[in-house]
């Protein structure tokens, strides 16, 4: 097995995008610019501009053949038994493909969560108070194949898993939990639309803790634009099966990908609301992230 670093496979999942590992800035210049180039210099510039546009679109992929490390930062507001408690999470989701064949990748992804909470659990006689510490940790193997099929479908199928780390009974479920998870994409025109699921169930951990069996589907679509800003918009959408409770946020984003130096970054800002929630869920969040790219 190879592990991409420094290179993208250019028959990787989104085959439909350049794989390319150089990223040109923004070279355009407004109509009626006083500078001149010649048409190599002009080449040039679209070739570079295309490459970042062409990159953006890539990061729509959650799949694609691509190293990348997200640091995202949710802000929830409105939850707790006396709608004031607040959550920030920052969740931490390194993105590693694996060339496993000239045929196949797999995908390796992981999530991270540290969290800090204020009133959010509890009742309004006895209230949590706050908690701050790492939460569960999951990991998702998607094997898919490197070419889309024949009418444009990128997809992948394999485990999640779910592993107790968090350091607060308050922050996590405290099981060890796993099952299967499927994406299905297709990106054309500047459009990424999809969706992403999985369901867990717990098999182990504290037998005093209730069984995890939920649900989790994320439809999302997104349009990315000439000078590599993306517009998205999704639901994280979770049921809990022993609750029979629907948990239904949904995010409207903005990114754009600069470049530091040799660096390619995407920051992202983003607002939701939550179409459903549990009594004590949220009612409104903010997202910002950044994603670093290899």
């Amino acid at each position: 097995m190879i592990i991409k670093t420094k290179t993208f496979n250019t028959a990787a999942l989104a085959a439909v995008l350049i794989a390319n590992p150089a990223l040109g800035g923004e070279n355009n210049l407004p109509g009626g610019g006083a500078m001149i180039a010649d048409d190599g210099g002009a080449a040039a510039a679209g070739a570079t501009t295309s490459e970042s546009e062409d990159l953006a679109k890539k990061m729509q992929n959650p799949i694609a053949s691509l190293i990348s490390v997200p640091f995202q930062n949710n802000f929830d507001f409105g939850a707790g038994p006396e709608g004031d408690g607040f959550q920030w999470k920052m969740t931490i989701q390194p993105v590693v493909p694996i060339d496993l064949n000239e045929d196949w990748n797999l995908i390796w992804r992981t999530i991270l969560p540290m969290i800090y909470q204020e009133d959010v659990a509890g009742t309004t006689a006895l209230p949590s108070g706050s908690q701050t510490g790492l939460g569960d940790t999951q990991m998702s193997f998607f094997f898919s194949p490197k070419k889309p099929t024949s009418n444009g479908l990128i997809w992948g199928v394999g485990p999640a898993l779910s592993f107790p780390t968090a350091t607060d009974e308050l922050l996590g479920s405290e099981k060890w939990a796993a099952g299967p998870s499927v994406i299905a994409l297709k990106q054309s025109n500047g459009w990424t639309y999809g969706v992403l699921a999985n369901h867990l169930w717990s098999f182990a951990g504290d037998d005093g803790r209730d069984d995890v069996n939920n649900t989790f589907i994320q439809p999302f679509l997104s349009y990315t634009t000439k000078n590599s800003t993306s517009f998205g918009i999704n639901t994280e959408s979770s049921y809990n099966w022993n609750a029979e409770q629907w948990t239904v946020p949904i995010n409207a984003t903005v990114s754009k990908l600069v470049k530091f130096g040799s660096q390619p970054v995407q920051f992202q800002f983003g607002v939701r609301w939550y179409a459903e929630a549990p009594d004590n869920g949220p009612d409104w969040g903010l997202r910002l992230g950044a994603t670093l790219l290899f």
